[in-house]
């Protein structure tokens, strides 16, 4: 008689086998999900990027985008509205490309674009008809002398105006929308017979372009209105804080005797980097700011220019404290010595550093916050005592007994410092004068 084999099956084993039962069974669709864990949103890209937006920039970039469509549609209605296109005519384009060419980010730019694109058609239709009609007028040869004459005048005249620096900044768009606009409107012009014909097709494409003028600005100010001013203001704010940050990972990284780090330099350094391609941003941004309407704390005579000027500056203070990282890396052995040394103490260094960043957060907190520095005294008083520590930190008599790398070492970090503190008075002072232009507050203001 055969013997019977029992196989006993363990509770894990049973769970094994019925996980691989149920896997069997699942469609291929679902089978690549189980897999992969795909989510719903990474199936559509655009739903994962709409999830992933967490910062300010982002919801602005929207902002604008869904204002830039609704100006469209608004402009767009003049094919559907009777009366505005009984009034516009057959060619409402003009309104629609105005539109798209003015809308700009900020509200100034749409503000200063438009004015110019309406300075410019005035100025070069106004020009443009006379100039057609009195080359009718003349008749012959003299019609096409005229007309050349003039577009080689004019055409000249504004062209030379967009060379000129102050005009170039705020004017060159209605210089050149001038330009275009008179050379068409004598070239269409002068072969048409009938005047009447030629003023009525002015008035049309004049009042198109008005059209879309007014709904491209209303929109652009009454609908989340993204003010320069206050992305000028905000930025430069906080670049005072950023390089404070940058000092103070300075002094965390290479003055603090613990053991050796990896020689790189400090990841604050990024934000240096970054304020040294601000130039072109500020310069667009405070050319925009001019151009909008009082709003918050700014007014008409807000000074601007002002803001350029501590820009500058920071971008210079960010130059020499890169310097000084770079510095302190290069010549780390020597700073070790240095710190082990009994002749030359470089705690007024580091006391220095200290002071400079507590000097740039108070300065950017008072332009955040639109109040004048109440400690601007003890500022300058502190930053003049560090200049004279670190003066004697480089006296004759005691770098005289250190080695020549220890003397170089020391000595350009007390140079590029001196630097340092040279310009965080000049920031401090320009501050002063910023508070003093705008009107900041002498207090702040307790919130219940």
């Amino acid at each position: 008689m055969e013997s019977i084999k029992v196989i006993s099956i363990t509770n894990a084993e049973l769970i094994i086998a019925r996980t691989r039962e149920k896997k069997a069974l699942q469609s291929p669709i679902d089978s690549c999900l189980w897999k992969n864990k795909i989510n719903c949103c990474s199936l559509v890209p655009i739903f994962s990027y709409f999830s992933d937006l967490h910062t300010k920039s982002d919801l602005r970039n929207i902002i604008h985008s869904v204002k830039a469509g609704i100006a469209l549609v608004l402009v767009s209605l003049l094919f559907l509205v009777k009366p505005l296109h009984d009034r516009a005519g057959d060619d409402p384009v003009w309104a629609i490309m105005t539109v798209v060419v003015l809308f700009e980010f900020y509200a100034g730019g749409t503000l200063g674009k438009g004015f110019n694109r309406a300075l410019g058609t005035l100025l070069g239709g106004g020009l443009g008809y006379s100039s057609a009609i009195l080359a009718q007028y003349m008749g012959g040869i003299a019609n096409f002398m005229i007309v050349g004459v003039s577009i080689f005048i004019f055409g000249s005249i504004a062209t030379y105006f967009r060379t000129v620096p102050r005009i170039k900044k705020r004017y060159d768009y209605g210089c050149m929308i001038f330009i275009m606009t008179f050379s068409l409107v004598v070239v269409s012009g002068v072969r048409v017979a009938d005047k009447n014909n030629v003023w009525n097709t002015a008035k049309q494409r004049l009042f198109t372009i008005l059209v879309g003028l007014f709904i491209g600005i209303c929109v652009s100010l009454f609908i989340f209105p993204l003010w320069a001013s206050d992305e000028l203001h905000h930025s430069t704010a906080s670049r005072f804080l950023n390089l404070a940050n940058t000092v103070q990972g300075c002094l965390e990284e290479y003055t603090k005797s613990n053991n050796k780090k990896e020689s790189r330099p400090p990841a604050g350094f990024a934000a240096c980097k970054a304020i040294l391609t601000s130039k072109s941003k500020d310069e667009l941004l405070a050319n925009f700011a001019k151009w909008e309407p009082w709003h918050g704390k700014f007014g008409f005579s807000h000074p601007w220019e002002k803001y350029l000027k501590i820009g500058e500056v920071l971008r210079e203070l960010a130059v020499y404290i890169i310097a000084v990282g770079s510095c302190l890396q290069a010549s780390e052995q020597a700073m070790e010595s240095l710190r082990q040394s009994k002749w030359v103490h470089i705690e007024p260094c580091e006391a220095v550093g200290s002071r400079i960043v507590w000097t740039l957060r108070e300065l950017g907190d008072s332009m955040k916050q639109m109040r004048k520095c109440e400690t601007e005294g003890s500022m300058l008083a502190k930053l003049k005592a560090a200049r004279a520590e670190l003066n004697l930190v480089i006296s004759t008599s005691k770098i005289s007994k250190l080695e020549n790398d220890e003397v170089l070492a020391i000595a350009n970090l007390v140079s590029l410092l001196l630097e340092v503190v040279e310009k965080v008075e000049e920031l401090v002072k320009e501050v002063d004068e910023l508070g003093d232009l705008a009107g900041f507050s002498t207090h702040i203001w307790t919130q219940i």
